[in-house]
C-alpha cells in the first residue's frame, strides 16, 4: 500500500548476525577487534581493522566474498519482496555500512527493493581499502542524543523521513533488534508500529516502559516471525485505510490476503 513506509535496521534484523563482526570473525581478525575496542568508538574501530586487514594482504574481494556468506532466515527475503509488491516503501536505516549492505543486497537480489539507505559512508579508495566512516561527523557535528552512538543517531533520521510524508498521513513500521532501534521508536506516533526482535536490547529497552512508545508494538523472534507479522500489519493497515470506501468482501482486501497467504513455507536453516 503507497501509505506504508517500511523501515528495516540492517544487522540481526535482515540479516541474521552482526555484520561487522561477520566479516572481522571470518577474516581472522577477532582478536585484534577485542584488543582495540575499549580505545576507539565502533565505527572508528571498523575503519581502523579495514586498514590493518588491507595491510595483511587481505582483499577487497576477500571481504565480498565473505559478505556473500551472510547468515539470513530463507523467510525474510520473500517477505521483503511481497512487502514491495504490496506497495509499501522500504528503507534502511543501519548503524553497519554502506559497503556491506548494498553487497549483501545486490547479492539477494534485493538492492532495488529499497528507495533509500541510511547508514555509515563506505566505499573503497584508490588503494583498494574499504574505508568506512559515520554518519554524523561526531567532531565537527555532534547530534546531541545520549540515547545513541556518537556516529549515528537514528531518531534524527526517521524525523526527517516523516518530515517527507504528504502531510503526515503515511504510516510507519519499524523494525529493528538493538539499542540504537530506541530512539527512533520513541519518534513514531499513534498509528504506526514498531516490530521489536524479542529477547533483544531493543525489545528489553521497550519492555522498561513500554507507555513511552506511542507506536503499537508487535516483537517478533526469527525470520518465519518477521514475515508474518510484517505482512499482517500491511494487510491490517490497507483494510482499515480503505474501510470507509468498500465493503468488506472487496477484492483489495481479498488480494492483500492472498499476498501474505502465499509466502512460502519455511526452509530449514543449515546449521
Amino acid at each position: 500500500m503507497a501509505g506504508i513506509v517500511v523501515v528495516f535496521d540492517f544487522d540481526k534484523t535482515i540479516i541474521d548476525c552482526d555484520s561487522d563482526n561477520w566479516v572481522v570473525d571470518e577474516l581472522g581478525a577477532t582478536d585484534l577487534f577485542n584488543q582495540l575496542l575499549p580505545t576507539m568508538p565502533w565505527n572508528s574501530l571498523m575503519d581502523r581493522m579495514m586498514k590493518e586487514l588491507h595491510a595483511q594482504g587481505k582483499t577487497i574481494e576477500d571481504v565480498v566474498e565473505i559478505l556473500k556468506r551472510t547468515p539470513i532466515h530463507p523467510r525474510i527475503v520473500p517477505a521483503i519482496k511481497a512487502a514491495h509488491a504490496l506497495g509499501c516503501e522500504l528503507r534502511v536505516v543501519s548503524d553497519a555500512n554502506l559497503f556491506f549492505i548494498e553487497t549483501i543486497l545486490n547479492h539477494l537480489g534485493l538492492r532495488d527493493y529499497f528507495s533509500e539507505i541510511n547508514t555509515n559512508p563506505g566505499f573503497v579508495d584508490e588503494e583498494g581499502k574499504l574505508r568506512i566512516f559515520p554518519y554524523h561527523d561526531f567532531h565537527t557535528s555532534p547530534h546531541g542524543c545520549s540515547n545513541c552512538p556518537p556516529n549515528m543517531c537514528k531518531g534524527l533520521v526517521i524525523e526527517r523521513i516523516q518530515a517527507e510524508t504528504v502531510e503526515g498521513k503515511r504510516k510507519f513500521i519499524y523494525l529493528g533488534d538493538g539499542k540504537g532501534d530506541y530512539c527512533p521508536s520513541l519518534k513514531l506516533g499513534d498509528g504506526d508500529y514498531v516490530m521489536p526482535r524479542k529477547n533483544y536490547p531493543l525489545w528489553d529497552l521497550i519492555c522498561e516502559n513500554r507507555l513511552l512508545v506511542k507506536a503499537e508494538i508487535h516483537e517478533w523472534i526469527d525470520g518465519e516471525d518477521l514475515g508474518e507479522i510484517l505482512l499482517g500489519l500491511i494487510n491490517k493497515i490497507s483494510i482499515e485505510a480503505n474501510a470507509q470506501f468498500i465493503s468488506p468482501d472487496c477484492k483489495l482486501q481479498t488480494i492483500a490476503v492472498s499476498a501474505h497467504e502465499a509466502m512460502p513455507q519455511a526452509l530449514r536453516v543449515q546449521q
